[in-house]
């Protein structure tokens, strides 16, 4: 196999900064893992976790299978390891995996087999962790397991990543993560190393060129803007300039165009590209009581105040603006229901949740 892979420039493996790429695969994944891996040079400068799902009561024999097709180290996790680039990791069976501080962490899982959704909880946990050097891909699979893990990685800034259905031999994981619109390639096993490579190349360049803007790149970003408000009416002028760079950046990497006036003319030419644009502003990740702090204070000093205030027979109504999926609402409901408890009172309740992101909603 020496001769298919071509060697490109070295990375350090002491580099601290550099991509990990989650890969989450199923029914029909191995055929597809070996085929990415063949097509990964030495020297990519990258680390690759495999989660797979497996039997729980079968010895995994994937390191073996999978050393055939790489020239990376393939070693089944142990319990904190430390991700290296030019390593590939493979989850053991029957286990829940995380990453802190770039180092894997084994857990014994709470949900039976057949409910566990293992890449959902390692991608998010890597987003969380490496942020915008996360990547995640989805190759072929039954069920949904991974797309949820895909919209932290989306909203940290790192990439999505989902298998060519065509190219599956089992297409609802890569048709479920097609489905939730944040997937930015799709590709068969075989193109997927090109495009990381170049992604990673280009990355850091986009990136400096963006957040160190010239009188230039300001004037495309006004425009930018301009074409973002004509098509969809919202104005993101004002929001923060850090993070509406990152998401522009982003974009341009992973078509690589590293000019930003050359982006807005792609922008011009392709609509579909500022409604890609305008979902990467919104992309957000939340949970219930995200902020546990803030909904203790606004049970104690605002909600229940209020509650206590009120006359038999009123209702009570509480408007939450960027509701997102809906958890800060449904927050908003177990609080005053707790409320109404402790106080013994009761009233009418109705609850607004609206959203920019009607995909969200």
């Amino acid at each position: 196999m020496a001769d298919k892979i071509k060697r490109i420039g070295n990375v350090s493996k002491d580099s601290s900064r550099f991509l990990i790429v989650g890969i989450g695969a199923s029914a029909g994944g191995l055929d597809a893992i070996k085929k990415l891996l063949e097509n990964i040079p030495e020297n990519n400068g990258m680390g690759f976790i495999i989660v797979q799902h497996m039997d729980p009561t079968h010895k995994s024999g994937l390191v073996n299978i999978l050393s055939r097709s790489t020239y990376m180290d393939v070693e089944e996790v142990v319990d904190g390891v430390q991700v290296l680039p030019e390593h590939v990791y493979i989850i053991p069976p029957n286990k829940d995996m995380g990453i802190l501080n770039g180092k894997l962490q084994l857990m014994e899982p709470i949900e039976p087999h057949g409910l566990r959704l293992p890449i959902n909880y390692f991608f998010t946990s890597l987003a969380q962790d490496q942020k915008d050097k996360s990547v995640g891909i989805i190759l072929s699979g039954f069920g949904t397991d991974g797309s949820i893990g895909l919209k932290a990685i989306k909203a940290n800034g790192g990439i999505c990543i989902a298998q060519d259905p065509s190219t599956a031999g089992s297409d609802g994981m890569p048709n479920s993560a097609i489905n939730t619109g944040l997937v930015d390639m799709i590709l068969s096993p075989e193109e997927m190393p090109k495009k990381l490579l170049s992604y990673q190349k280009s990355s850091h360049n986009i990136l400096k060129k963006i957040l160190t803007p010239e009188d230039k790149t300001i004037q495309s970003l006004r425009k930018i803007f301009i074409l973002i408000r004509n098509r969809t009416g919202q104005d993101f002028s004002q929001y923060k300039k850090s993070t509406i760079n990152r998401r522009i950046g982003r974009r341009m990497n992973i078509h690589q165009i590293e000019d930003i006036s050359q982006y807005f003319r792609y922008l011009q030419e392709n609509p579909n590209e500022i409604d890609q644009l305008y979902k990467e502003f919104l992309i957000n990740v939340t949970n219930f009581f995200r902020d546990p702090e803030a909904y203790e204070s606004l049970k104690q000093y605002a909600l229940k105040k209020l509650i206590e205030e009120k006359s038999d027979g009123d209702i009570i109504r509480i408007w939450v603006p960027g509701c997102s999926s809906g958890e800060e609402v449904y927050s908003i409901a177990i609080i005053i229901k707790e409320i109404f408890e402790e106080t013994k009172l009761n009233f009418e309740v109705q609850l607004f949740g609206t959203d920019l992101d009607l995909d969200s909603i």
